[in-house]
């Protein structure tokens, strides 16, 4: 336990949620999904003692309802002083609220020493009702594959993990003025959907299992972009009427992911219901070369931020600190 003078850091990585694998649930479990955690953006908290809880920085109002939550779960008091040091953006396909949630959850336990079952604790905190990769990136970092929720509900369980190839690289596509689907549209979304097709749902299984997790364990960036791509193309089409009829949430995003297929990306899709995008290349110049293609060619750059993230293999930091 930190002492009245020390605090504990937590950073969380951002994850990226590429696909869901059988929204038919014919088998008895539903969704089941893949995902990366990614070194940025992220989550960077700092939590002291105090006499009270104070709380600041970006974020601060869903910092502080989530310590709340958490200290009543763990049976420990919220006096704290929480900072928000670095934050990820909301709605935006990164799983920030399970990030921050699990963060604050994590850094108060480390400072009132006690122990804490963070997959279980992310269950009772409302964290991975439909997908487990986020709480997945947190704990293990890395290429996840969750297996899909039974019915009753609880995180769905990690089924596969991968190393992400660390000179692989993907370049990320913000439109900071949108957001994606979330909240009560979201649980509309799902409910309104038509049913996917079973013998869809069993082709992304064969796709995930014969073509993106071999590629990824033999570092195929040909074999696991256009696995990725297949799968975008399948779920963003069945996800596109609750996106206002298109592929991908954003129309700025969909114009550079169009263009970065057309330079050579390997791969190119949303995270969850975007509004970002991304494209999987094979180097960091790489990277950077296609950023500044499509900032010279995409009619709507201006409207798009470009940050060029690098595949975590390993979860969440806590750590003491003065």
């Amino acid at each position: 336990m930190a002492d009245g003078r020390d605090g504990v850091r937590v950073r969380a990585p951002a994850r990226l949620h590429l696909g869901l694998i059988d929204m038919n649930g014919g088998l008895g479990r539903s969704f089941g999904s893949i995902g990366l955690a990614v070194d940025r953006p992220a989550f960077t908290v700092e939590l002291r003692p105090a006499a009270r809880l104070t709380v600041d920085g970006p974020e601060a109002a869903r910092a502080a309802r989530y310590l709340s939550e958490a200290a009543e779960t763990l049976g420990v008091s919220d006096a704290v002083a929480l900072r928000v040091v670095e934050a990820m953006p909301a709605h935006a396909g990164f799983g920030s609220g399970t990030q921050l949630a699990l963060a604050v959850a994590a850094g108060l336990a480390r400072l009132r020493g006690v122990p804490v079952d963070l997959r279980a604790l992310g269950a009772e905190l409302d964290r991975g009702a439909r997908s487990g990769i986020g709480v997945a990136a947190f704990l293990d970092g890395g290429f996840l594959v969750d297996g899909g929720r039974k019915p009753g509900g609880g995180v769905p369980p990690l089924i596969a993990r991968l190393p992400f190839p660390e000179d692989w690289r993907l370049l990320l596509m913000l439109e900071t003025a949108a957001e994606g689907v979330h909240g009560p549209e979201e649980v509309a979304a799902f409910r309104d959907l038509p049913v996917f097709p079973s013998d869809a749902a069993a082709h992304l299984c064969r796709v995930i299992l014969m073509r993106l997790l071999p590629g990824l364990a033999e570092h195929d960036l040909a074999a696991v972009g256009s696995a990725l791509t297949e799968i975008q193309a399948s779920v963003g089409d069945h996800f596109a009427p609750a996106q206002g009829g298109s592929r991908f949430a954003s129309a700025a995003v969909s114009e550079a992911l169009a263009l970065a297929a057309a330079a050579g990306a390997a791969g190119v899709g949303q995270s969850s219901w975007g509004p970002t995008g991304f494209a999987l290349v094979g180097s960091d110049a790489e990277a950077l070369a296609l950023r500044d293609h499509l900032v010279r060619n995409c009619h709507t750059a201006e409207r798009l931020n470009f940050m060029v993230a690098t595949g975590r293999n390993r979860g969440a930091t806590v750590e003491t600190v003065k």
